[in-house]
Formats: structure tokens, sequence, C-alpha cells
């Protein structure tokens, strides 16, 4: 079982000032939580985790990455070995020239290293808005970005005449490494049940982003690996993202992931509205998405933070390994990503529990046997 780790960049504590557009300083600065995440994110080569992964957000204290592919541009000229992912790239805010570009040079930097292309579609109306990209555009936007970028990594001549983008004969250069590598790795993030079936017919993998339980996910790999058996492909294994909150004690563990799950969540719950169910219900491909405005407004963030917090991977070495373990036997995972810090956490407290982990659960993670369960592998698995 592959290891990877990812950081949110996250500046909680501005939440407030951010909303009301406060003139006054941050309680913590960008500035400091850069210097401490960029600092966590040093450790993770040195402690023998397989992966670096980079999420893609703007415009608020949310996460702060600027984009997913800059930042691990600047990754890759701090490391030697690990592979790379985003979590994810959203392909309608872009002009998708640009992002097969951008690509193409990252993959010429990391020299031989993988790149594993996580996209999306976005679903904050404020990253919309900014980017000044109609929100109920965007899975139609998506799709053909998809095609663009596609073309634009394997053939060294195309063009392209769509719905949102004309584009004359071009190319991309440096030319990607490895081409096919790079489009056999693609890998996309999906909410609503309208997009698993679009994603598995596209030929695309699975990146699930820790928004659902893993019953509901083990469900979705089973359906996605049905739709792909009826055309006559093999099944395929997703990659999962995990919170871990690793400690001596199972109490510490415990309190540590209650408190900054419930932050986390309160976090999400602001950067994305989803308090506003009218909102997301007018707006096309986001219907399925009102389902998350009535738990917001029916449940207390205390008690959504902690429906979130049960099922991740925290308490005593031994008992994360094999809540890791169990994870793995819910989603047919190939790749975990583990999120060390999240919603408010100290980056001392996240340090801690990073280090526990490498030192007493690495291995044994690494011993797991990354294993594609039959119930889950569609129609050749019954």
């Amino acid at each position: 079982m592959r290891a990877g780790v990812h950081f949110n960049f996250q500046n909680y504590s501005d939440w407030a000032r951010f909303e009301s557009h406060g003139a006054g300083p941050q309680a913590v600065t960008d500035q400091q939580v850069y210097e401490e995440d960029l600092y966590l994110a040093s450790l993770v080569e040195p402690l023998g985790f397989d992966s670096y992964w980079a999420i893609d957000h703007h415009f608020g204290p949310y996460i702060m990455t600027g984009g997913a592919i800059q930042h691990l541009t600047f990754m890759a000229g701090q490391t030697k070995r690990i592979d790379f992912g985003t979590m994810v790239v959203v392909l309608p805010w872009y002009d998708p020239v640009v992002i097969a570009e951008q690509i193409s040079v990252l993959d010429n930097l990391l020299q031989g290293r993988c790149l594993t292309l996580g996209l999306g579609r976005g679903a904050a109306k404020r990253e919309f808005d900014a980017y000044r990209v109609p929100m109920d555009e965007s899975r139609d936007r998506f799709a053909e970005s998809l095609q663009v970028v596609r073309k634009a990594l394997t053939q060294e001549w195309f063009s392209h005449e769509g719905d949102f983008y004309t584009i004359p004969e071009t190319t991309i250069r440096p030319r990607p490494r490895n081409p096919q590598a790079l489009v056999d790795s693609m890998r996309v993030a999906w909410t609503s049940p309208q997009t698993l079936p679009i994603t598995a017919n596209a030929g695309l993998g699975m990146l699930m982003t820790n928004q659902k339980s893993w019953e509901e996910y083990r469900q979705d790999v089973r359906e996605f690996n049905a739709v792909r058996a009826g055309k006559g492909w093999s099944p395929t294994q997703p990659t999962v993202v995990v919170h871990v909150s690793c400690f001596d004690t199972e109490a510490e563990a415990w309190a540590v992931m209650r408190r900054h799950t419930i932050e986390a969540q309160d976090s999400i719950l602001r950067h994305y509205g989803w308090k506003d169910e009218q909102r997301l219900r007018q707006t096309k491909g986001y219907e399925q998405y009102a389902k998350f405005s009535q738990l917001a407004n029916e449940k207390s963030i205390e008690e959504i933070g902690e429906r979130s917090a049960l099922p991740q991977a925290w308490g005593t070495p031994d008992q994360v390994l094999e809540k890791l373990k169990h994870i793995q036997q819910m989603t047919s995972a190939e790749e975990l990503i583990l999120n060390f810090r999240f919603g408010g956490m100290p980056a001392g407290t996240a340090e801690r529990s990073m280090r526990l982990f490498a030192s007493n659960v690495l291995d044994g993670l690494h011993a797991v046997e990354a294993l594609l369960h039959p119930d889950m592998a569609g129609a050749a698995g019954g």
C-alpha cells in the first residue's frame, strides 16, 4: 500500500475577519501558515512517504495553495524521490492550453517521477465568480477542457473547435516525457451520482476526497467498475483521502481529531456556501449538492464534525493502522493520501502525529496488500 501526504495551507482563524471584509490585521498571517505547512511538507520525503499531493483552491482562507500545479512545481525542486499528484485541478476555471503546458513542464521537472492528475469541476461560487466563469457551465466546460488537455498531451500538433474554445493548430513544449502515462493517470473526484458514469465511460480513474461515507464510496467503486466492465475494460482502484490523528493515547488522538475536524467542516461550509440550499437547487449540475445544505441546516457544526471525524484514522499507532486497513477493505484503495493537519490545528500537533505515524505505522501500512476486493471488481467480480 502506497501512502501519500497533503496539507491544506488553511488559515482557519481568519474566517470571521475575511467574511466581514475587515481591514484589521490577521490573527495568524498567511505567511505564517505557509512557513508552517512548507516545513511539514519538507518532512514528507525524509520520513519515508511515497507521494505528495496538492489541492486547487483560491480567493479565501479555506485552502491557499494558489493552484495545485504551481504548488507542485515548487515542491519538485525541493524533493528527489517522491511522486506527485493533484487533488484536483479544477478544469473549468482555466484555459486548458495553459493547463496542458503547465502539466508538461512539471512532468519534465520531475525527471521520470510519477505525476497523477486528479481533475474536478469545482463547487464554490466565490471561485467561479472571481474567475468569471458561469458555475452552471462547469460540467460542459470540464468535458471540453478534458478533451483539449488530452489532445495537447498526446498529439504534438493539435487544434480544437468546441463550444467554449477555438484553438488553432499549435503544440505544447516541452513535450511530456511520457504522455500516455499522464493520460492514463487521470482521476476525477465527484460527489453527485450523475458524474460517476460520465467519469467511468471517459476511461478516467477514481479519486475519493473524503466527502462521503466509506460505505457510499464502496458502492461507488462497484458501480464504477460495472460501467468499465460493460465496455470491456478491466476494473480499476481508487486513490482515497483520509484524515489522520496518531498519538500515544486514544484520548488525545480523538480530542485532536474531533476538535479540528469540526473546524475543518466549518471551513468547508463557509467556503462552499452549503447552507444556501435554494442557490444549489437552481444551479445546473449542482442540484444534488442540496443534500449538503439540508445537513448543514439541520445539524449543528459539532454534530457534522463528529460525524465526519469518527470514520477517520485516529488513535494509537496500532489503532490507526487497523483503521487504515479497514478503509482499504471498504474502498479497495491502491493509495491513501493522508492529511495530518486540518482545521486550525497547530503545526506542532500535526508534526507530532506525522512523526509518530512515520515511525510506528508507515512500515505496517506499506506491508498491506492493496487489493481490489472481488465484490468491487464490476461484472467480472460478481
